[in-house]
């Protein structure tokens, strides 16, 4: 099992990774849980898969939990199944001096997390990821909301947990295609700059083998940027590379057409296509980001017409007056922030499609 910290001064936690981490970190856990009850939140998938792991770590330390389980997917991340948490943690008797443990993949930490940052104004928040895409980024950086009508994320906060367990194992039991969505943050690490990530990826190819080494390269990507930019004002919006038309993707066609990991390599590409069309993004680092997602087996094709996208970007929480604010690649592991209207975006990508047609 290894060890990485996230810096924040008194906000600071450790991230274990590794085979058998959550049997290893059990007492951590049993620390946190100061008042003697946990509540687990998780999904009726993993209840199923890994309900039992999780039980019998609590339980044989002493800690009293009580489950609740969402439904899977990105609607499970709503205002409604936010208050059905409240009223749970409520009749359970949940105390300040307690914790909630989110034991699921993104949905369920941003769900989990966002209930504990305001039940009783803030209680012990533990990540126990059981997804690759959890564990190698939503985990990780204290963001927590749920999703409203009009946008994903648009309700939520920064609350850091205080502790995130990264076990490996817990891996064995996803659908491929999980696998393959969690890659594709794996390659946005590797195009922002993560050093070895690239080399290991264009060896290995597809996620087997090696998943530990994976994850503590990611983790130690993002703690860095978490550590340097806590409240994602700066540099931290680099990690949205691909993220920006992802959002917009999975937005236009519906929560749950694809996975977000799916949303973000099609993004990628469509940002590696409009950096170029813009003059910003070298052909070369558009072949290395395109060849390494060909190696890692992942679809990034987007078959719509992308100026459908603009409007729906346009809506991102991060944009400011009235641009859009898109992370680039100049070269493959350089990337850039660029601020540009919807109507230079739409005109570019017509551009590069005219080009290419």
């Amino acid at each position: 099992m290894r060890r990485l910290d996230v810096e924040l001064g008194e906000r600071s936690y450790p991230i274990f990774i590794g085979e058998g981490a959550l049997r290893e970190s059990a007492e951590r856990i049993a620390e946190l849980c100061g008042g003697g009850r946990a509540a687990v939140v998780t999904d009726t998938n993993v209840r199923a898969a890994h309900g039992d792991a999780l039980s019998d770590v609590l339980r044989s330390r002493g800690v009293e939990a009580e489950t609740v389980a969402v439904e899977p997917g990105e609607g499970g991340k709503s205002i409604a199944n936010l208050e059905r948490l409240y009223h749970a943690f409520a009749g359970f008797g949940l105390r300040r001096s307690d914790a909630v443990i989110a034991f699921g993949g993104g949905v369920v930490g941003d769900l989990a997390g966002f209930a504990a940052a305001t039940y009783m104004r803030g209680v012990a928040l533990v990540q126990i990821p059981t997804t690759l895409l959890a564990q190698v980024d939503s985990s990780v950086g204290g963001k927590v909301a749920v999703n409203i009508d009009e946008g994903k994320n648009l309700v939520g906060s920064f609350y850091q947990p205080r502790l995130v367990i990264s076990d490996v194992s817990l891996l064995g039991t996803l659908p491929e295609r999980e696998l393959y969505s969690g890659m594709a943050e794996v390659v946005k690490y590797a195009a922002i700059g993560e050093s070895g990530l690239a080399g290991l990826l264009a060896s290995r190819g597809a996620p087997s083998g090696r998943l530990g080494d994976i994850v503590y390269m990611c983790c130690r990507c993002k703690a860095g940027y978490v550590r340097r930019d806590e409240r994602d004002t700066g540099e931290r919006m680099t990690l949205n590379f691909g993220h920006t038309f992802g959002h917009a993707i999975e937005k236009y066609y519906g929560y749950g057409t694809y996975l977000h990991g799916e949303a973000v390599a099609m993004g990628m590409a469509l940002a590696a296509r409009a950096g170029e069309a813009l003059g910003v993004t070298s052909p070369e680092a558009s072949r290395e980001l395109l060849g390494l997602m060909d190696t890692c087996g992942l679809r990034y094709d987007f078959d719509g017409d992308p100026g459908c996208l603009i409007p729906l970007m346009a809506g991102d929480k991060k944009n400011t007056d009235g641009d859009i604010t898109l992370i680039l690649l100049e070269n493959f592991g350089a990337p850039t922030s660029r601020r540009i209207s919807g109507g230079a975006l739409g005109r570019a990508l017509t551009a590069d499609a005219a080009q290419t047609g």
